[in-house]
Order: structure tokens, then sequence, then C-alpha cells
């Protein structure tokens, strides 16, 4: 029988425990290859690449999480998906290494990235960047922490002088020209990184057009929605996790008070 709400550790303590366990025990693995540079890369498709790092953590991450929680469902982007989590209630949603192709460059913004979902809502996410030693922490109801203190999501109300965080392919392919002189724009690696800067404060939004998948988000909209932020599929609709199709079209994510005006600013979906 699978595990419940009632039947799991109160407040979500234990997994989130696990769960920073987890990331630096992962965030580990990848910050050796990183020093070491004896990792081989891999292309999964164009413009995808994965390497040996993210399967080894991604080893880790499931005999560590799967392993202790073995009712709940698993969904990660290194793992084959054999479709049992649509079953499941919890499911974990991981992306061992988010921002592969700056690990590869050595630029130091790629993270671990840890949610667990409950009936296709995230209610608990880990984001670690093991270069920095950064790790962004929450769980339902308990606030979100940098490591261990507690943030929140900026105040801005004003679009003049926000700071948006931008995928740095998507820069250098010219996509974010239209917003020039509109907005603060900051090119950083990693999805779920950027995410996790919203949710902290140090960043006003960040927002996409380009598809991504359940894993690359699920930790990111956990931490910015329990810091106070807003996320949401571009057409405006909630975002839910463990669906059959993982994959989104874009999101914007923001701390809240600008949300009507980015999507204002946004091409019609």
């Amino acid at each position: 029988m699978e595990a419940t709400a009632a039947d799991s550790t109160p407040a979500l303590a234990r997994e989130l425990d696990a769960a920073c366990a987890a990331a630096k025990e992962a965030g580990a693995i990848l910050r050796r290859h990183y020093g070491e540079r004896a990792f081989t890369v891999d292309h999964k498709g164009k413009d995808n690449p994965v390497t040996t790092a993210d399967f080894e953590a991604d080893r880790a991450l499931k005999s560590l999480l799967h392993g202790a929680f073995p009712h709940y469902g698993w969904l990660s982007e290194e793992t084959a998906d054999d479709g049992a989590r649509l079953q499941r209630d919890r499911v974990w949603i991981v992306d061992p290494l988010d921002g592969t192709k700056e690990f590869i460059k050595s630029i130091p913004e790629f993270v671990v990235a840890i949610a667990l979902a409950e009936r296709g809502v995230p209610i608990l996410g880990v984001t670690y960047n093991p270069i920095k030693d950064e790790l962004f922490s929450c769980m339902r109801g308990g606030g979100v922490h940098f490591n261990g203190a507690p943030v929140r999501v900026t105040p801005r109300a004003d679009l003049i002088g926000a700071t948006v965080l931008a995928s740095r392919s998507e820069t250098s392919r010219g996509e974010w020209k239209a917003y020039e002189g509109k907005l603060t724009v900051k090119p950083i690696g990693s999805v779920a990184y950027k995410l996790a800067l919203v949710a902290a404060g140090r960043a006003d939004a960040t927002f996409t057009l380009t598809p991504k998948s359940e894993w690359d988000i699920a930790s990111g909209v956990a931490l910015i929605k329990e810091a106070g932020g807003c996320v949401t599929a571009l057409d405006g609709g909630e975002i839910r996790f463990n669906r059959k199709s993982v994959t989104l079209s874009g999101f914007l994510a923001t701390n809240a008070k600008l949300h009507r005006a980015l999507e204002r600013m946004l091409p019609a979906q």
C-alpha cells in the first residue's frame, strides 16, 4: 500500500532532511568531477549534453531518496521513466545536474535539484550549488532557507530597475533583445538555480518561452511559492507535476508583485 500524508513524518521534516543530505552527497560527486575534469560527455539530442557526472549523481540520489522512501514515485532526468510514478500520490522529482552546459564549461552555475510533489503540487524543494556551497531549501508551511537563514522574494513592485534572470543560451541567441531597456537582464546558468535565486530575493523574476521539463523547475516552484512568489505557465495557468507528459511550454516566475506586468510584456500564448 502506498504511503499517504498521514503515514509520513509530520511537517515533512524527515523528507526535507533526507533531501538536503542527498543534495549534498550528489553535490560532492559533481564537485569531484568538476575539479578533476575526468568526466566524459555524450549528447541526448541537439544542444542537450549529458556527462558521466550526471549519471553518477543520479544513482546517488535514487539510492538515498527512493531507498529511504520506497513507496514514493520517482522521476529523474537521468532515470528511464517506467510510468509507475503515475500511480503514486507522492513523487520525488529530481535533476541530478541542472546546468550541464555550465558544468562542462567550468561555470559554477549548476545545481542539484530535488522536489517532492504530492498529488501534482510540489511540497518540498531543495536546490544545491556544490561549487558555491549554496543550499536553498523549503517544505510546505516552513518557509524558505538559504544556508539555514530564512529568505523571501523581493518586495519590488515596479518593472523599472527589476532584475530578471535569463538563460545564457537564450541571450546568446538574441532571444532577449526585445527586453533590453525595459528590464535589467542578467544571464545565469541552470533553470533551477535561477528559480532558487528569485526565491531567495537575489533577483526579482525569471521566465522562459522555451519548453522545459518538470525536473528543471519542480524544486524552484516549491521554493518560490513558499517564499511568497508566484510561478505560472505562460498562459497564466497553474503548473501541475507528475503528469504523463513532463514537458511544459515555458513559465513565468516572479515575486508576485511583478507578475501581471511581466505577463503583459510577454508574447500572447
